[in-house]
């Protein structure tokens, strides 16, 4: 079974290698396309590229030149980067295995977020994307065909969306919901921009956010962040006017110490309107002082009281992790099989049309020699003769079927192959 895949993800790979491998706009992902089309003939392929994985997946059908290596050494190329600077943080799978991971991925097993929906509808558009550039094959289609249904049923037969189990879901969902029911009209206001923050905007923008100011010691990386997310950057010397105007804030600085301290926060909050303020601590150490916590109308949620109910719901998940993970596995031995199977199919059609045109063949120079027979005798010799075919094809091609449930029987295949010179 030719497949491949490599990968790094948020699990193997840090975010600056990440971002140095993305294939971050459609101009890139056209190159890409083209550039992997030209390197490597009569593959197919699909390259996945998200903030939290960049994963490439191949098939073919004879032999491509492809390797794991060759797949580094096209990321170098492609990147304009050496591979000593990102080789050590990839993954790769071969075989079956690249069929369970998909799987896994697509299921949202392999998600920063357990059970995320997000996923499923960025392997549908990776797909999508390789499919328009012509990059798709049987065996892709059949892979990607497999996983999407593969992990509707982990959604419906499972449990594994239910609960949120990262820090950022639980801040948005549980507890700043608890508090605010909508976002539209709300003033966000990020501290630090950081992965946490990142995700935690997710979220955010998913429940309507539209007012987003981003603060950060870095200018430039307040810049990006609030490009991508629609908002705009602010000095950090402006902090205690924005901490004054939020409704709800999200800080993930990274400091050693608090930031903002009770004096500091009550001062801000002196100066603009007497309203509400979530304050989602995703810092660690925290970034606010828990005597913010006190002051009247202010909900500050720190990263242990998150992580709290992180975990708690994550311990609620673990018989659903299981099941799906049962699923996966009964599912990826039936595509191993299935694929398996037609591995050998063409060469079984050829070999038994092969054999049964000879067997015409004969038959009808017999009865060319022989006219007197009757259409009844001629009927029995052909149905005799057509008896001794399929006897003699019967041990073949059991062996076929045997060795087709342990794997691809290309050593048999091969065999048959040059026995019975079939293409």
């Amino acid at each position: 079974m030719n497949f491949l895949v490599v990968y790094c993800t948020h699990q193997t790979a840090g975010l600056a290698v990440r971002e140095q491998l993305a294939f971050s706009s459609r101009e890139r992902l056209d190159a890409a396309y083209a550039e992997i089309q030209q390197r490597f003939s009569g593959v197919e392929a699909v390259i996945l590229s998200t903030c939290n994985r960049v994963e490439l997946y191949f098939a073919w059908s004879e032999n491509a030149g492809l390797s794991a290596e060759s797949v580094h050494r096209f990321l170098a190329d492609f990147h304009q980067i050496s591979a000593t600077n990102f080789v050590s943080e990839l993954r790769d799978e071969s075989g079956q295995a690249v069929v369970r991971h998909l799987f896994e991925v697509v299921s949202s097993l392999d998600s920063m977020v357990l059970g995320e929906p997000q996923i499923v509808s960025q392997v549908k558009e990776a797909y999508r994307t390789a499919e328009e550039h012509s990059a798709c094959g049987p065996r892709i289609h059949a892979l990607f065909q497999s996983a999407i249904r593969v992990s509707g049923r982990v959604r419906t037969e499972t449990g594994l969306a239910e609960g949120r189990v990262s820090i950022a879901s639980v801040a948005v969902g549980d507890f700043a919901k608890s508090v605010f029911d909508h976002f539209v009209d709300k003033q966000v206001l990020v501290i630090g921009a950081g992965e946490m923050a990142e995700e935690t905007l997710r979220y955010l923008k998913d429940e309507g956010v539209r007012d987003l100011v981003v603060v950060n010691r870095s200018p430039e990386r307040a810049e990006r962040l609030a490009a991508e997310w629609g908002g705009v950057p602010a000095p950090w010397d402006d902090l205690d006017r924005w901490l004054g105007q939020a409704d709800v804030i999200v800080s993930t600085t990274g400091a050693d110490r608090p930031v903002v301290d009770r004096v500091r926060f009550q001062a801000a909050r002196s100066t603009g309107s007497r309203k509400p303020a979530i304050i989602l601590d995703l810092g660690a150490p925290r970034d606010f002082d828990p005597a913010v916590g006190t002051l009247e109308d202010v909900f500050l949620y720190d990263i242990d009281s998150l992580a709290r109910t992180c975990d708690d719901n994550r311990r609620a998940r673990s018989r659903e992790i299981e099941r799906a993970r049962t699923i996966i596995i009964e599912e990826t031995a039936q595509f191993t099989a299935d694929i398996n199977r037609r591995a050998g199919g063409d060469l079984v059609t050829r070999l038994r049309e092969g054999w049964h045109e000879v067997s015409r063949q004969e038959l009808e120079r017999m009865f060319k020699k022989m006219p007197h027979l009757e259409g009844r005798d001629r009927e029995a010799i052909e149905r005799a003769v057509e008896r001794i075919v399929n006897k003699l094809l019967h041990p073949p091609l059991e062996a076929l079927r045997d060795e087709s449930k342990d794997g691809a029987p290309h050593g048999l295949l091969n065999a048959l192959r040059r026995l019975f010179h079939l293409p």
